[in-house]
Parts: structure tokens; C-alpha cells; sequence
């Protein structure tokens, strides 16, 4: 391609094809319909292959266009049938980027893209979305002639497991929705209907968030824990979000927290459908992961309503918090310092106010939706016009 046929493509339409599982619950899902929105925005065709979900009406009204495909996330030979009809289909579409989302439809759409004669094929990216699993089947997300990695952490990751050279990796931070997750946009009623689901007094000692769901990995018992050691202080605490029926993590939780005397102070109200008010109800926000988080959304989120957050120091988390400026960083798996960092939040008022302070301003600077997909787009079109 020469240079007037690379001003001419970027003067026109792209047309994007992102591929994964599902169109469902998950960050992915939801980064996916945020860069699907902001390209049919820019005037670009953008369109969604997966097995359809709950987000696929929204992703059709924001100007994507989605194609169902059954089986492209099952892990069965029925999904191999879409090599052929993807190839097929990107020739005829005239597909200018092919966008890898996950492992088992990145199989699928290597392998298509792979057939397709060089000077034909679209450009390829991948996202490493999160730690995956080091193995063959894993590698697949490496293979792209550019990966994304959503964090400094996730692209260590990389470069260390898979040998990916540092010139083949972008770091681009996820973006989270500022105006959804802003405080000024959330009105009484519906703070009033999360404070009635969980059964807290408008007038009660403040409110501790833990949002996550409710697993292992993410230290449930160590928050507990912390909390044990504060039992004197005014406050009382949530863990939002849902649990795995099968497992008996929820009720040993609940066993945990009759033991250690705080039966009603600490709540499990299940899932959570507003986030934002949830947020904003609450006046601590704290992740206690045991495992690296690849971004830490759930501070993020937080951070832009201005609500200080205390996490664990691992992973993305060092990354998306400014210690000691928009929130503490712990010692991952220390009960003691975390009940530390709880109570001198809550003791001291100025610090409170500081932490608070900063938050949103960080956020609208590094981790919007929109600086995400800028800068999605920019590497799409300094990378068309490096193969022009």
C-alpha cells in the first residue's frame, strides 16, 4: 500500500471487526461496547462477532453492528467452522483491523487471518485483558502483530511468559464511563433505594464498601479480619456482590463474621446493579484482593467519585492508585494493616478530606473511557500506516 492509499483509507471508514465470547456481564464485554460506540461515533463501521448477551441491544442502538455466532467461545470442533467463513467474510468486507478479545476466538481469528495473503490481511491486535493461564493455548493472544496490555503489570506479564518483544507491546489503561461513575449525577432516589435494599439508616455510622465478587481471590476473610480488630470504631461494612452457589465460601464468610462478633455490621447483600450509587452511599472503598488485580476497575471507579479506596499492593493497583494521595496501599494478605489504613481513614478527618480530594481529577486525566479508545484508535492508524 502506498502512502496515498493509506491517506485515502483513513479518510474514509474503518471497518473494525472485535471478536469474543460473549456479549454479556464482565470488563470485557464492557470495553468492548465502549470502543464499539466510540468508533460508530468517529463515523467507522464497527462490528461485533460473539455469541450475543444482554449487551448486544445497547451495542446495536450505539451504532455496532453484531454477528452472532454460536459456538466461537465453546470449547468444541464446532467452533472451528467459523475459520473458513471469517476468512471469507473479512475478504469480502474489506476488514481493516481484526481486534482479538479472547483466547478461543483468537484461535479462531488467527487462524482465518493466517490464511489470507499478506498484502490482503487486516491488521491484527490483541488486549491481554487480564493474567491468562501461561501455556500453549494461552499464547495465541502474543501471536498479534500488536498487543495491548492493560496495565505496566500485564505487560511485564507479557514480556516475561511469552518472550513478546517490548516494540510489539501498547500499554492502554481501561477507561471506565467518568459521567456514569460521577457523583453529581446520582440522585436521591436512587441512593434511597440501595440504602433500603441493604437496610442501613440514613443516619448511621459510616459505610465501608467491599465490591467484589465474593471468592477467595479476592480476601474476603482478610477484610473481615481487619475489621475484627476496629470492632470499636462506628461503622458498618458490605460486601456487595454475588456469590458462587456452589461453593461454600459465602457461608463460611458469614460463619467468620458470627465468630467474630459482628453479626449485622458486616452485610452480604448479593450483586449489585447500581455500582455508582452504591459508591456514593459509601464512604470507604476497599479492595483486598489476594491475587494481583490486571487493572483494579472497582478503585478506579471509586477514585472518580472522589471516594477514598484502601487495596491491596499488587498489581494494577499500584498502578491506579496514588498512594497516600487518592487512597493506601496495603501489605496484600495483612489483616493488620489494613485495619490500620480503615482506622486512620475514618480518625482522621483531614486525610480523609485529602484523599478525597484528588481522586476524580487522576482519573479524568488517565483512566477514561475516552482516553482509552483515543488511544486504541491512534495505534490502529499508526500501525495501518507503518504497513502502507
Amino acid at each position: 500500500m502506498c502512502k496515498g492509499d493509506f491517506e485515502t483509507m483513513v479518510s474514509r471508514k474503518l471497518t473494525i471487526v472485535q471478536l469474543l465470547p460473549e456479549m454479556d456481564n464482565g470488563g470485557v464485554e464492557m470495553v468492548t461496547l465502549d470502543f464499539g460506540s466510540f468508533l460508530a461515533a468517529k463515523g467507522h463501521r464497527s462490528i461485533v462477532i460473539s455469541k450475543g448477551g444482554r449487551l448486544v441491544p445497547e451495542l446495536i442502538k450505539n451504532g455496532s453492528e453484531h454477528i452472532p455466532c454460536d459456538y466461537i467461545g465453546e470449547k468444541s470442533p464446532r467452533c472451528l467452522k467459523y475459520i473458513p467463513w471469517l476468512r471469507k467474510f473479512m475478504l469480502k468486507e474489506k476488514v481493516d483491523v481484526l481486534h482479538l478479545r479472547s483466547r478461543l476466538p483468537a484461535w479462531i481469528g488467527y487462524l482465518a487471518w493466517k490464511s489470507i495473503p499478506v498484502n490482503k490481511r487486516p491488521l491484527l491486535i490483541a488486549t491481554f485483558h487480564g493474567f491468562y493461564s501461561i501455556n500453549a493455548y494461552s499464547a495465541i493472544m502474543s501471536k498479534a502483530q500488536k498487543v495491548i496490555a492493560i496495565s505496566n503489570v500485564i505487560a511485564d506479564h507479557i514480556k516475561k511468559e511469552y518472550h513478546t518483544p517490548e516494540n510489539r507491546i501498547k500499554i492502554i489503561y481501561e477507561g471506565i464511563d467518568e459521567n456514569q461513575f460521577d457523583s453529581d449525577a446520582i440522585d436521591n432516589k436512587r441512593l434511597d433505594a440501595i440504602q433500603n435494599k441493604w437496610g442501613l439508616d440514613k443516619s448511621g455510622p459510616l459505610v465501608i464498601l467491599l465490591p467484589a465478587r465474593i471468592t477467595r481471590l479476592k480476601g474476603h476473610d482478610i477484610f473481615i479480619e481487619s475489621l475484627s480488630l476496629i470492632r470499636s470504631l462506628k461503622w458498618i461494612a458490605v460486601c456487595a456482590g454475588s456469590s458462587d452457589l456452589k461453593s461454600s465460601y459465602l457461608e463460611d464468610l458469614k460463619a467468620m463474621v458470627l465468630k467474630k462478633g459482628l453479626k449485622n455490621r458486616i452485610l452480604f447483600p448479593g450483586n449489585c446493579e447500581d455500582m455508582p450509587a452504591a459508591i456514593k452511599l459509601s464512604d470507604i472503598v476497599v479492595s483486598s484482593s489476594c491475587q494481583p488485580e490486571s487493572f483494579g476497575r472497582i478503585s478506579v471507579e471509586a477514585q472518580s467519585m472522589n471516594k477514598p479506596v484502601i487495596a491491596t499492593a499488587h498489581g494494577g493497583s499500584i498502578e491506579t492508585i496514588s498512594h497516600n494521595k487518592t487512597g493506601i496501599l496495603v501489605k496484600p494478605g495483612s489483616a493488620e494493616d489494613m485495619s490500620y489504613a480503615i482506622k486512620k481513614v475514618i480518625e482522621n478527618k483531614e486525610l480523609y478530606t485529602a484523599l478525597s480530594s484528588q481522586g476524580r481529577s487522576r482519573v479524568m486525566a488517565m483512566f477514561t473511557k475516552k482516553v482509552m479508545c483515543e488511544k486504541t484508535l491512534a495505534l490502529y492508524l499508526e500501525n495501518l500506516k507503518q504497513v502502507a
